[in-house]
Protein backbone atom coordinates (compact mmCIF):
# COMPACT_ATOMS: atom_id res chain seq x y z
CA UNK A 1 0.00 0.00 0.00
CA UNK A 2 1.01 4.00 -0.66
CA UNK A 3 2.64 4.74 2.67
CA UNK A 4 -0.68 7.67 4.33
CA UNK A 5 0.71 10.66 5.96
CA UNK A 6 -1.15 12.69 8.23
CA UNK A 7 -0.59 16.08 9.96
CA UNK A 8 -2.31 15.68 14.01
CA UNK A 9 -2.02 19.25 15.21
CA UNK A 10 -4.10 20.56 18.79
CA UNK A 11 -4.49 23.01 21.14
CA UNK A 12 -3.84 25.92 19.13
CA UNK A 13 -5.58 28.09 21.20
CA UNK A 14 -5.81 31.67 19.00
CA UNK A 15 -5.58 34.53 20.87
CA UNK A 16 -2.98 32.78 22.88
CA UNK A 17 -1.08 31.26 19.63
CA UNK A 18 2.43 30.67 19.56
CA UNK A 19 2.81 32.73 16.45
CA UNK A 20 5.96 31.95 15.14
CA UNK A 21 4.93 28.18 15.80
CA UNK A 22 1.76 28.25 14.24
CA UNK A 23 3.32 30.12 11.25
CA UNK A 24 6.34 27.56 11.07
CA UNK A 25 3.73 24.84 10.90
CA UNK A 26 1.69 26.33 8.25
CA UNK A 27 4.87 26.49 6.23
CA UNK A 28 5.37 22.85 7.49
CA UNK A 29 1.98 22.06 6.02
CA UNK A 30 2.13 23.98 2.76
CA UNK A 31 5.94 22.21 2.00
CA UNK A 32 4.60 18.49 3.26
CA UNK A 33 2.28 16.73 1.76
CA UNK A 34 0.28 15.31 3.98
CA UNK A 35 -3.37 13.13 2.88
CA UNK A 36 -5.34 15.07 5.66
CA UNK A 37 -4.67 17.70 8.09
CA UNK A 38 -6.16 16.86 11.54
CA UNK A 39 -6.75 19.34 14.26
CA UNK A 40 -8.18 17.86 17.74
CA UNK A 41 -9.54 20.73 19.40
CA UNK A 42 -8.94 23.42 21.02
CA UNK A 43 -8.49 25.66 18.19
CA UNK A 44 -9.43 29.39 20.51
CA UNK A 45 -8.21 30.45 23.84
CA UNK A 46 -11.86 31.40 25.05
CA UNK A 47 -14.18 30.70 22.40
CA UNK A 48 -14.87 34.34 21.09
CA UNK A 49 -15.79 34.93 17.44
CA UNK A 50 -12.24 36.58 16.58
CA UNK A 51 -10.59 34.17 17.66
CA UNK A 52 -13.17 31.53 15.53
CA UNK A 53 -11.86 34.00 12.71
CA UNK A 54 -7.98 34.06 13.30
CA UNK A 55 -8.44 30.19 13.38
CA UNK A 56 -10.50 30.14 10.08
CA UNK A 57 -8.14 32.50 8.52
CA UNK A 58 -5.29 30.42 9.28
CA UNK A 59 -6.94 26.96 8.41
CA UNK A 60 -7.55 28.77 4.86
CA UNK A 61 -3.92 29.24 3.84
CA UNK A 62 -3.44 25.28 4.75
CA UNK A 63 -3.35 23.16 1.48
CA UNK A 64 -5.52 20.00 1.51
CA UNK A 65 -8.04 18.50 3.33
CA UNK A 66 -8.94 19.13 6.44
CA UNK A 67 -10.58 17.71 9.56
CA UNK A 68 -11.09 19.76 13.09
CA UNK A 69 -12.65 18.60 15.82
CA UNK A 70 -13.97 21.23 19.10
CA UNK A 71 -12.44 20.95 22.23
CA UNK A 72 -13.68 22.38 26.04
CA UNK A 73 -12.39 25.70 24.94
CA UNK A 74 -14.16 26.15 21.75
CA UNK A 75 -17.46 26.95 23.82
CA UNK A 76 -17.56 30.92 24.83
CA UNK A 77 -16.30 31.00 28.56
CA UNK A 78 -18.08 34.24 29.05
CA UNK A 79 -21.51 34.24 27.38
CA UNK A 80 -23.22 31.62 29.77
CA UNK A 81 -26.75 31.54 27.56
CA UNK A 82 -24.91 30.71 24.97
CA UNK A 83 -22.67 28.03 26.67
CA UNK A 84 -25.70 26.66 28.14
CA UNK A 85 -28.08 25.83 25.07
CA UNK A 86 -25.60 26.69 21.91
CA UNK A 87 -22.44 26.12 22.86
CA UNK A 88 -20.59 24.71 19.54
CA UNK A 89 -22.43 27.03 17.78
CA UNK A 90 -19.79 29.86 16.41
CA UNK A 91 -17.05 26.28 16.18
CA UNK A 92 -20.03 25.49 13.46
CA UNK A 93 -20.63 28.83 11.78
CA UNK A 94 -17.00 29.68 11.41
CA UNK A 95 -15.16 26.13 11.20
CA UNK A 96 -16.78 23.25 10.28
CA UNK A 97 -19.78 20.53 12.02
CA UNK A 98 -18.93 20.09 15.82
CA UNK A 99 -21.09 16.95 16.71
CA UNK A 100 -19.40 14.56 14.04
CA UNK A 101 -17.02 15.16 10.46
CA UNK A 102 -16.24 12.52 8.64
CA UNK A 103 -13.25 11.76 6.06
CA UNK A 104 -12.94 9.03 3.50
CA UNK A 105 -9.98 8.34 0.98
CA UNK A 106 -8.44 5.51 -0.53
CA UNK A 107 -7.00 3.44 2.73
CA UNK A 108 -7.76 6.03 4.50
CA UNK A 109 -11.05 6.24 6.93
CA UNK A 110 -11.11 9.55 9.84
CA UNK A 111 -13.91 10.09 12.29
CA UNK A 112 -14.06 12.99 14.32
CA UNK A 113 -16.15 12.98 18.09
CA UNK A 114 -17.05 15.72 20.07
CA UNK A 115 -15.92 15.19 23.74
CA UNK A 116 -16.17 18.76 24.73
CA UNK A 117 -19.29 19.81 26.52
CA UNK A 118 -20.85 23.45 27.66
CA UNK A 119 -21.69 22.66 31.13
CA UNK A 120 -21.56 19.80 33.22
CA UNK A 121 -23.07 18.19 36.69
CA UNK A 122 -19.55 18.53 37.82
CA UNK A 123 -17.14 21.60 38.98
CA UNK A 124 -14.36 21.13 35.78
CA UNK A 125 -16.02 22.23 32.57
CA UNK A 126 -12.97 21.27 30.89
CA UNK A 127 -12.74 17.21 31.58
CA UNK A 128 -14.26 15.56 28.56
CA UNK A 129 -17.39 13.52 28.18
CA UNK A 130 -18.38 10.92 25.45
CA UNK A 131 -21.84 9.29 25.33
CA UNK A 132 -23.10 5.36 24.46
CA UNK A 133 -24.92 7.01 21.63
CA UNK A 134 -21.49 8.71 20.55
CA UNK A 135 -19.35 5.34 21.31
CA UNK A 136 -22.85 3.43 19.24
CA UNK A 137 -22.95 5.30 16.27
CA UNK A 138 -18.89 5.58 16.34
CA UNK A 139 -18.49 1.41 16.71
CA UNK A 140 -21.56 0.71 13.66
CA UNK A 141 -19.09 3.36 11.46
CA UNK A 142 -16.13 1.09 12.19
CA UNK A 143 -18.50 -1.66 11.36
CA UNK A 144 -19.52 -0.42 8.24
CA UNK A 145 -16.30 0.16 6.42
CA UNK A 146 -14.36 -2.03 4.19
CA UNK A 147 -11.26 -4.26 5.11
CA UNK A 148 -8.50 -1.88 4.03
CA UNK A 149 -8.70 1.62 5.31
CA UNK A 150 -6.48 3.07 8.61
CA UNK A 151 -8.90 3.78 10.66
CA UNK A 152 -9.04 6.76 13.21
CA UNK A 153 -11.02 8.39 15.44
CA UNK A 154 -10.45 11.85 16.25
CA UNK A 155 -11.66 13.40 19.44
CA UNK A 156 -10.23 16.63 22.28
CA UNK A 157 -9.63 14.78 25.54
CA UNK A 158 -7.47 10.90 25.63
CA UNK A 159 -10.00 8.26 26.61
CA UNK A 160 -7.13 6.99 28.67
CA UNK A 161 -4.99 9.10 30.47
CA UNK A 162 -0.88 9.45 29.63
CA UNK A 163 1.32 7.94 32.71
CA UNK A 164 2.89 10.90 34.27
CA UNK A 165 1.08 13.87 32.40
CA UNK A 166 1.16 17.36 33.16
CA UNK A 167 -2.79 17.35 32.91
CA UNK A 168 -5.88 14.66 33.15
CA UNK A 169 -8.60 14.02 30.83
CA UNK A 170 -10.88 12.42 33.14
CA UNK A 171 -13.68 11.39 30.58
CA UNK A 172 -16.68 10.10 31.84
CA UNK A 173 -17.04 7.06 29.71
CA UNK A 174 -13.86 7.16 28.60
CA UNK A 175 -12.42 3.53 29.44
CA UNK A 176 -15.93 1.86 27.89
CA UNK A 177 -15.55 3.43 24.93
CA UNK A 178 -11.90 2.74 24.48
CA UNK A 179 -12.85 -0.56 24.89
CA UNK A 180 -15.25 -0.37 22.35
CA UNK A 181 -13.29 1.17 19.93
CA UNK A 182 -10.40 -1.05 19.85
CA UNK A 183 -12.64 -4.29 20.10
CA UNK A 184 -14.25 -2.61 16.59
CA UNK A 185 -10.89 -2.20 14.93
CA UNK A 186 -10.58 1.51 15.51
CA UNK A 187 -6.18 1.62 14.34
CA UNK A 188 -6.08 4.87 16.26
CA UNK A 189 -7.56 7.31 18.29
CA UNK A 190 -5.94 10.90 18.10
CA UNK A 191 -6.62 13.67 20.80
CA UNK A 192 -5.13 16.51 22.31
CA UNK A 193 -6.34 18.41 25.58
CA UNK A 194 -2.88 17.70 27.94
CA UNK A 195 -0.51 19.74 26.10
CA UNK A 196 1.78 16.79 25.50
CA UNK A 197 2.62 14.16 22.82
CA UNK A 198 2.58 10.53 23.67
CA UNK A 199 1.51 7.35 22.17
CA UNK A 200 0.44 3.95 24.43
CA UNK A 201 -1.34 1.40 22.54
CA UNK A 202 -4.62 0.43 24.73
CA UNK A 203 -5.01 -2.78 27.00
CA UNK A 204 -8.07 -4.27 24.83
CA UNK A 205 -8.50 -6.63 21.85
CA UNK A 206 -5.37 -7.41 20.38
CA UNK A 207 -3.45 -4.83 21.73
CA UNK A 208 -3.22 -2.80 18.11
CA UNK A 209 -5.45 -0.01 18.94
CA UNK A 210 -3.46 2.94 19.59
CA UNK A 211 -3.92 6.18 22.10
CA UNK A 212 -1.76 9.31 20.22
CA UNK A 213 -2.07 12.51 21.68
CA UNK A 214 -0.26 15.92 20.19
CA UNK A 215 1.01 18.70 21.85
CA UNK A 216 0.50 22.38 21.85
CA UNK A 217 0.90 25.24 19.53
CA UNK A 218 0.19 28.02 22.03
CA UNK A 219 1.98 29.55 24.81
CA UNK A 220 -0.20 27.82 27.18
CA UNK A 221 3.52 24.79 27.32
CA UNK A 222 3.03 22.29 30.21
CA UNK A 223 6.83 21.58 30.47
CA UNK A 224 6.89 20.65 27.04
CA UNK A 225 7.92 22.80 23.99
CA UNK A 226 5.41 24.04 21.40
CA UNK A 227 4.81 21.45 18.53
CA UNK A 228 2.75 18.80 17.09
CA UNK A 229 2.79 15.11 15.08
CA UNK A 230 3.79 13.92 11.94
CA UNK A 231 2.36 10.55 11.44
CA UNK A 232 3.44 8.06 8.29
CA UNK A 233 1.68 4.72 7.97
CA UNK A 234 2.31 1.68 6.05
CA UNK A 235 1.13 -1.86 5.81
CA UNK A 236 2.92 -2.91 8.76
CA UNK A 237 3.78 0.11 10.73
CA UNK A 238 2.88 2.97 12.37
CA UNK A 239 5.24 6.02 12.51
CA UNK A 240 4.44 8.68 15.20
CA UNK A 241 7.24 12.05 15.48
CA UNK A 242 6.70 14.47 17.76
CA UNK A 243 7.80 17.61 16.11
CA UNK A 244 8.82 20.50 18.78
CA UNK A 245 9.58 24.29 18.30
CA UNK A 246 13.12 25.05 18.46
CA UNK A 247 12.21 28.85 18.15
CA UNK A 248 13.35 29.08 14.79
CA UNK A 249 12.22 25.59 13.40
CA UNK A 250 10.57 22.18 14.16
CA UNK A 251 13.00 19.20 14.61
CA UNK A 252 11.69 16.02 15.91
CA UNK A 253 11.67 15.23 19.75
CA UNK A 254 10.43 11.78 19.94
CA UNK A 255 9.74 9.10 18.10
CA UNK A 256 7.46 5.71 18.03
CA UNK A 257 7.37 2.84 16.10
CA UNK A 258 3.78 0.89 16.57
CA UNK A 259 2.80 -2.20 14.71
CA UNK A 260 0.03 -1.87 12.64
CA UNK A 261 -2.71 -4.13 12.73
CA UNK A 262 -3.08 -6.25 9.46
CA UNK A 263 -6.68 -7.31 8.06
CA UNK A 264 -7.63 -10.12 6.13
CA UNK A 265 -5.83 -13.28 7.13
CA UNK A 266 -6.45 -15.60 9.49
CA UNK A 267 -3.86 -14.53 12.12
CA UNK A 268 -5.43 -11.12 12.27
CA UNK A 269 -9.10 -12.51 12.81
CA UNK A 270 -7.46 -14.42 15.93
CA UNK A 271 -5.79 -11.38 17.53
CA UNK A 272 -9.34 -9.86 16.78
CA UNK A 273 -11.25 -12.23 19.26
CA UNK A 274 -12.06 -10.64 22.52
CA UNK A 275 -9.70 -10.98 25.47
CA UNK A 276 -9.56 -9.91 29.14
CA UNK A 277 -8.71 -6.61 29.34
CA UNK A 278 -4.98 -6.45 30.62
CA UNK A 279 -4.46 -4.12 34.19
Amino acid sequence: MQTIRLAHLSDIHFGYENEPAVAAARDWLCAEKVDLTIVSGDITRWGEASEFASAAAWLETLPGPKLVTPGNHDAPYLAFAERLFTPFARFEQMIGPARGQTFLSDGLAVRGVNTARGVQPRMNWSKGQISRRQVADTTAWLGGLPEAPLRVIVLHHPLVEMLGGPMTGRVWGGAAAAEAFARAGADLVLSGHIHAPFALPYGYGDGRTYAVGAGTLSVRERGVAAGFNSIEVDESEVRVTALAWTGSHFEASRSWSLDRRRRGSAEAAERARPQTAQA
